[in-house]
This record gives structure tokens, sequence and C-alpha cells, in this order.
């Protein structure tokens, strides 16, 4: 499979105020990256390993701006038994790579941007992945949903965390993009 790296910026009007967001408010961290935040968080340290071993933190450093949807530990969890570890040999990169760019959308999508967006859509904001794929990001009971092409829904589990280059939110599943 190859993996096209071709960004896509999505424009999103945020002129609309969202009706439901989420409650906890926006965490900043400003200075940093968005790796240097996922470093910072214990609960994504899988996902630390996963960045560092698909050779993605000096791309994620760049200047950006990147919206990351960060797997939690326990979303890693939920994978057939192995597939993380397999995941992180280095035969696995280009596999690894597919999945992370998955969770990756060009474009500084802050919560006030992405309800916005999914107001806009008719309660639904399709956003290009990274990686080419699409997820579909929806409101339930006050909370962002993600659904991968595959239907593998994963929930925002924090409030934003910006960072000079992007923003990033932690989610409770990881998203695996459509072989093609």
């Amino acid at each position: 499979m190859i993996i096209a790296v071709s960004l896509f910026v999505m424009q999103v009007s945020a002129q609309t105020q969202p009706a439901s967001p989420q409650p906890a408010t926006a965490q900043t961290g400003q200075n940093g990256t968005v790796v240097d935040l996922v470093k910072a968080q214990p609960d994504v340290s899988t996902l630390v390993s996963a960045v560092e071993a698909a050779g993605m933190v000096e791309t994620l450093s760049g200047d950006g701006p990147y919206t990351i949807f960060a797997p939690s530990n326990e979303a890693f969890t939920k994978l057939p038994a192995g597939k993380t570890q397999e995941l992180m040999q280095p035969d696995a990169k280009r596999e690894l790579n597919g999945i992370l760019y998955n969770h990756v959308i060009q474009g500084n999508l802050d919560l006030n941007a992405l309800t916005a967006a999914i107001e806009k859509g008719g309660g639904t904001a399709t956003l290009k992945t990274v990686a080419g794929g699409t997820l579909k990001a929806t409101l339930d009971n006050g909370k962002v949903v993600l659904t991968d092409e595959k239907g593998i829904k994963a929930t925002v589990i924090s409030a934003e965390k910006k960072a000079k280059n992007g923003v990033v939110y932690v989610i409770d599943s990881v998203l695996i993009p459509e072989t093609k």
C-alpha cells in the first residue's frame, strides 16, 4: 500500500457558535509542538512509542498546523492481541505510518472550529486525513465522535490541548485506514 502524504488543508468557517460544546476547557502548551504535548501526557505513551518507531517525530514537530487525534494507551489495548507490538517492528513501518497518519488532519481544528464544521455539515463533518482517508465527526451527547472508513468509532475523551503547531485531542480507540 502506497500512502500519499500529500497534505489537505481543510477550510472551516468558525462563524457559527457550537450548540453543545464539550464541558472541559482547553489546555494549552503553546510553546511546544504537538509532539511535545503528547510526550508530556502519560496516558498516550504507547502513541509516543509508535510515533518514534514510525519516524514521524520530525514531521509532526514541523510547522503544521496539525490536528492530532491521539489514541490513549487503553485505545491500543482494543487492537487484536499482539498487534501493537507487531506494528512497532521495523518491517511494519509502512502500516504503522498509515495508521498514525490516519489520526492527523492538516489544519488547526480547535473545538469551536470542529463543532462549527459538524453543525455546518448538518450534524456530520468529513475530515480528510494526512493518510488520504476520511473521518466522519459527529456530536453525541455533547462529545465529539469520530468514525473511520471501517466503521470504528472513537470518542474524544479529553479537551483540546493547543501547541504552537496545532491541537491535540485524546481519543478512546485506534482509527484504522481503509487499505486500498
